[in-house]
């Protein structure tokens, strides 16, 4: 997309600052033609209306994880080893990165509503029908799980420009910050649930069960209390005011904006490492405890560890402290550079890095130093999650966010989450097999494949630096940002 002209520039600078809601204006003249069209929504309801977005958000995360919870039960009831398993949230993933690109389109063309209630029916269903599947039947298994991630799709790719609609500046940073610490809890309350659920009933199967009861609530609250603004309805901008791009040219800009397309690359990053580190550590921590005599070999379900559930707590307090912490720092660095949303987005991933390896390294000496490190790592990945989708938000024009999320989530997921806890497994496999079969190497086969994630988050780290370096010439691209990065503070 073209910069605006001299002329233009000046228009825009002419407008006045944009108000956190749209008020409405008096009716009792017509207005000009060609005027926007007013917009208006009580703080309450847009409030109202997070407070929704958020609960779904921790339910969509917690299907992400819910499977990790209870890993060594799923490899037991459905008889596959570590490849197969790792495949498992590969699947889910493919689901999900191969519908995106279908909801950006209709997010950014249709009721995003509707849309997002078809997505919540998807997963129900498919993470209901999962449950009643028995041992012989693995593939229908993973089937189900594909269907989860398609409507999980939908979630992940619409819900922050609803957001990005109702607030701007630093409420709307602020805003992301709460709905993206939903992330980090949505995804350690998934091993919290499964592993609680399994503790009190025996079955795993009864995790998935009770995940599709919350969501019937989510889906009538969806409908209830979130409104769905018209684009670009909270920044002076009408989703009518220009002639409709293709979703081809859509696709063009987003591939000239160089903001976008390397934070893209350092969210592909932070995916590939949370993937596999999310996916494996429990089952990690369970062959240490075996290795240093804390805990027995398990040879039937179900598999009683304390590590999912020590994981998921912690991963639910450092993403909560890291969100705000990240969201903090990039609001007051924002008043000294335009540059400082990348800037701590790269600065994170680079201090994340070695407490990774200080964690995998140390967990087998001792499993308090592996848990210190790796809370350590997990607070400095969590700045991010705000930070990237402000970005998004701050770089892309409203009317293709859509597309912008959808794009960003599938390559996110095709190169980082979707293989990572394949190959992490399949690299364990083939160690595992080229040795004895022996505690220690069962231990081994996970550390040393672990090692992939340390050098992948310090490439993400170089992708946010480059993100840093184009962050300032391409915010002016932006009409939804206003005229100059000094303004948004």
């Amino acid at each position: 997309m073209e910069s605006p002209g001299p002329g233009e520039a000046s228009r825009l600078r002419a407008q006045p600052a944009p108000r956190l809601y749209r008020t409405a204006t008096p009716q009792a003249s017509p207005e000009p033609e060609g005027s926007v069209a007013t917009w208006s929504i009580s703080p309450g309801r847009a409030y109202g209306a997070v407070a929704v977005l958020c609960y779904i958000n921790l339910l969509n995360y917690m299907n992400w994880f819910i499977i990790a919870g209870v890993l060594l039960d799923i490899q037991k009831h459905f008889h596959i080893g570590d490849a197969e398993a790792g495949l498992l949230q590969t699947v889910f993933i493919s689901g999900l990165l191969l519908a995106a690109p279908l909801f950006g389109y209709l997010g950014d063309r249709y009721s995003r509503k509707a849309t997002l209630s078809i997505g919540i029916v998807l997963w129900s269903s498919g993470s209901l029908s999962g449950s009643f599947l028995p041992g012989q039947c693995s593939w229908l298994f993973f089937l189900s799980r594909g269907v989860v991630g398609v409507g999980v799709a939908s979630y992940s790719t619409i819900a922050p420009t609803i957001i990005g609609d109702l607030f701007v500046k630093d409420q709307r940073t602020w805003v992301l910050s709460l709905f993206y610490i939903f992330i980090p809890v949505g995804s350690g309350l998934g091993y919290v649930l499964a592993s609680a659920v399994t503790t009190a009933t025996g079955d795993w199967h009864w995790a998935f069960r009770i995940m599709p009861c919350l969501e019937a609530v989510a889906l009538v609250l969806l409908i209830l209390l979130v409104p769905d603004p018209p684009r670009g309805a909270a920044e002076e901008q009408s989703e009518t005011g220009g002639p409709r791009t293709s979703w081809c040219e859509d696709v063009r800009y987003l591939g000239t904006n160089w903001s976008f397309v390397w934070s893209t690359l350092g969210v592909t990053a932070m995916a590939f490492v949370t993937g596999a580190l999310g996916f494996w550590a429990p089952k990690f921590l369970y062959h240490t405890r075996v290795l240093q005599g804390l805990q027995s070999p398990c040879h039937q379900e179900p598999c009683d560890s304390p590590d999912s559930l020590i994981f998921g707590a912690l991963t639910v307090v450092t993403g909560i402290v890291g969100v705000l912490i990240g969201a903090e720092m990039a609001r007051r660095f924002k008043k000294l550079t335009p540059r400082a949303e990348p800037l701590v987005c790269a600065g994170s991933m680079l201090a994340a890095a070695p407490c990774l390896y200080l964690a995998i390294v140390l967990a087998q000496k001792t499993i308090v130093a592996f848990y210190v490190f790796l809370a350590l790592g997990e607070l400095f990945l969590s700045f991010n999650w705000a930070i990237i989708a402000d970005i998004l938000l701050s770089v892309v024009m409203p009317s293709r966010r859509g597309t912008a999320e959808a794009l960003q989530i599938t390559v996110s997921h095709i190169l980082g989450d979707a293989g990572s806890p394949y190959l992490t497994g399949l690299v364990s496999s083939a160690l595992q097999e080229a040795h004895v079969d022996s505690s220690l190497w069962l231990f081994r086969s996970l550390q040393y494949s672990f090692f992939i994630c340390i050098f992948v988050n310090v490439l993400g780290g170089a992708c946010f630096l480059v993100t840093a370096l184009c962050m300032e010439r391409d915010l002016p691209q932006a009409p939804a940002t206003e005229e100059s990065w000094e303004h948004r503070g």
